[in-house]
């Protein structure tokens, strides 16, 4: 079996349930538990029903991955709280369950959100990607939390840096002190587009210098490669972040399918992986 651990995260193997970990957050495990699914057996995606499948079954499998990621880092699944990710730039912030016996998922309260914060214990911060960017946030000065997801349309959106902008305003978060870690993703090596997607990323990030590193031409084909994580560390350090505290998994999803979910690679019946992120101690609130 492959190993994808490196210098900025190690991959664990808990009785047969697969995730990744990020060196720098597990400085800090006695205040935050985290984690990044892997292997095809553990799925996140509410499918649109087939013949043959219910929404009843798709939902158990939804349950039952929860329970095996959160069962590895030790904690409850039942306080898990999903965004229903629409590629929006829209975040919210989380203070306590809406439902007090069951996941917060596919609910109303997160349609067209994209990311979550809290400052709250216990709550268990979800995305979910297949070759999409998730980002994992901790300030340990403020205590303060957040997931996103940024796929293409998200980061032309510069979803990243509002977060940023919202730990700020809201919790008083300074730059310079926040963590960032940017899960398994596509890469450059297969983020491939056609010109208008390429001219929506050269207008918005003309500011960016030594833009030819971040998109390339194909030879001899009108098809570009992009380069979306580097333009997240590019667009977080000049938010404040230290380029330090900006932790890359290093890891193409498409590359290393076998492992991690892909829409590229699986097509129309994707599954999905999910990020999760929690402060440790106190009670949930509900």
């Amino acid at each position: 079996m492959k190993n994808l651990s490196n210098e900025n995260v190690i991959h664990i193997t808990k009785d047969g349930i697969q995730y990744l970990q990020f060196r720098k957050l597990l400085e800090y495990n006695r205040i935050i538990k985290h984690g990044y699914s892997l292997g095809i057996n553990l799925n996140f995606r509410m499918a649109k029903m087939d013949k043959g499948r219910s929404q009843g079954n798709e939902l158990y499998k939804v349950i039952e991955s929860y329970k095996n990621i959160c069962n590895s880092i030790g904690e409850d699944y039942i306080n898990v709280v999903k965004t229903n990710q629409e590629h929006t730039d829209n975040i919210q912030i989380v203070n306590k369950k809406v439902n007090k016996r069951f996941l917060d998922i596919n609910l109303e309260k997160y349609k067209n959100t994209d990311g979550l914060i809290t400052n709250k214990p216990k709550l268990l911060l979800s995305t979910t990607n297949a070759d999409c960017i998730l980002m994992m946030f901790f300030d340990p000065v403020t205590k303060t939390i957040a997931n996103i997801h940024s796929g293409w349309r998200g980061t032309l959106k510069r979803i990243s840096v509002k977060t940023v902008e919202k730990m700020k305003k809201e919790f008083k978060c300074n730059p310079k002190d926040i963590i960032c870690c940017i899960c398994p993703s596509i890469r450059k090596c297969h983020f491939e587009v056609d010109s208008d997607v390429k001219e929506m990323f050269e207008l918005e990030f003309q500011d960016i210098e030594k833009f030819n590193k971040i998109i390339v031409k194909q030879e001899m084909q009108q098809k570009w490669n992009i380069d979306t994580v580097l333009i997240n560390k590019i667009i977080l350090e000049q938010t404040g972040l230290k380029l330090e505290n900006i932790i890359d998994s290093g890891i193409c999803s498409v590359c290393n399918s076998n492992l991690i979910h892909s829409y590229r690679v699986e097509k129309e019946a994707y599954g999905l992986a999910t990020a999760i992120i929690t402060l440790t101690g106190g009670k949930v609130e509900k």
